[in-house]
C-alpha cells in the first residue's frame, strides 16, 4: 500500500523535449551570466563554469544546500558573486521574464493533472520530484507550462533546499523523511530510467512512463494507466 506519490516533472507530467530545451535555455543564460562575471570572462567560459556547478551539485554534500555548492564553483570559475544585489536582480529578471518565453511547444503530458488529482483524492501525499538543479522560480514556470497547481503537492524540490540531486539516493531519502514515510510506502513515478528508476535502491516502488524497453520498474505504463493503479491500491477508509 502506498502512501505517498512523487511524480517527476520533465518528460513526465511536462511534455518537453529535453535536448532542445537546454540548448534554448543555454543560449538564453549566455548573456546574463556575461553580466554577473567580470569583462574578461567570456559567455562561454561562464557556460562551462555553470556546467561545472551543475556537476558539482551531482556530488555528496549533505550539509549544503545545492544553490549553496552551485554557487561557490560558478564563483570559483569565474570570479562573480552570484550572492552580490545586482546579481540576484539580474538573475531573477531572466527567470521572471526571458526564461518563461522558452516554452515554445511544450505542454502538459496527456493525464499528468489527472494522475495527480487521482493520487490526492485517494488520501495519498503528492511531491513534485524534479531533479532540483533549478531555482524554484523556473519550476514553478515548467509547471505552468504542464497546468499543474503548487497546491497539489506537498512540497517541491528545488536547488535552494534539496542537498542532493538524483539518481543519488540521498535525494530519495530527504523526501522520504520529509514526508515522515518509509521509503517502501512510496512510489517514484518518472520517464527516466537512469534519474528516475534508482528510488528502488531505497526501497521505493517505481512507475516507469519512458520509452527504453530495457528500464528497470516495477510497473510500466502511461499516466492514464497510472491512475488506475493509485485507484488499486491507496489506503482504505
Amino acid at each position: 500500500m502506498f502512501q505517498a506519490v512523487l511524480f517527476d516533472l520533465d518528460g513526465t507530467l511536462l511534455d518537453i523535449e529535453l535536448e532542445s530545451f537546454l540548448h534554448a535555455y543555454f543560449a538564453a543564460l549566455g548573456p546574463v551570466l556575461a553580466t554577473v562575471t567580470g569583462p574578461e570572462v567570456s559567455q562561454r567560459e561562464a557556460l562551462a563554469a555553470v556546467l561545472s556547478g551543475t556537476q558539482a551539485m551531482s556530488d555528496t554534500h549533505p550539509t549544503r544546500t545545492n544553490r549553496e555548492v552551485f554557487t561557490e564553483r560558478f564563483c570559483q570559475l569565474t570570479g562573480g558573486d552570484l550572492d552580490e544585489p545586482g546579481a540576484i536582480a539580474a538573475i531573477e529578471r531572466f527567470y521572471a521574464q526571458k526564461f518563461p518565453e522558452l516554452r515554445g511547444s511544450h505542454g502538459p503530458r496527456a493525464g499528468g493533472a489527472a494522475a495527480v488529482l487521482t493520487a490526492r483524492a485517494s488520501g495519498l501525499a503528492t511531491v513534485l520530484a524534479t531533479n532540483p538543479i533549478f531555482p524554484l522560480s523556473a519550476i514553478r514556470e515548467r509547471m505552468r507550462w504542464a497546468e499543474l497547481d503548487a497546491s497539489w503537492f506537498e512540497f517541491i524540490t528545488s536547488y535552494e533546499t534539496s542537498t542532493a540531486c538524483k539518481p543519488n539516493s540521498a535525494y530519495y531519502l530527504q523526501i522520504a523523511e520529509r514526508l515522515g514515510i518509509d521509503p517502501t510506502a512510496c512510489l517514484m513515478v518518472g520517464d527516466d530510467a537512469a534519474l528516475d528508476m534508482p528510488a528502488a535502491d531505497i526501497g521505493m516502488k517505481t512507475f516507469y512512463v519512458g520509452a527504453d524497453p530495457a528500464a528497470r520498474a516495477d510497473w510500466y505504463g502511461d499516466l492514464s494507466e497510472l491512475q488506475f493503479l493509485l485507484l488499486s491500491v491507496a489506503p482504505k477508509g
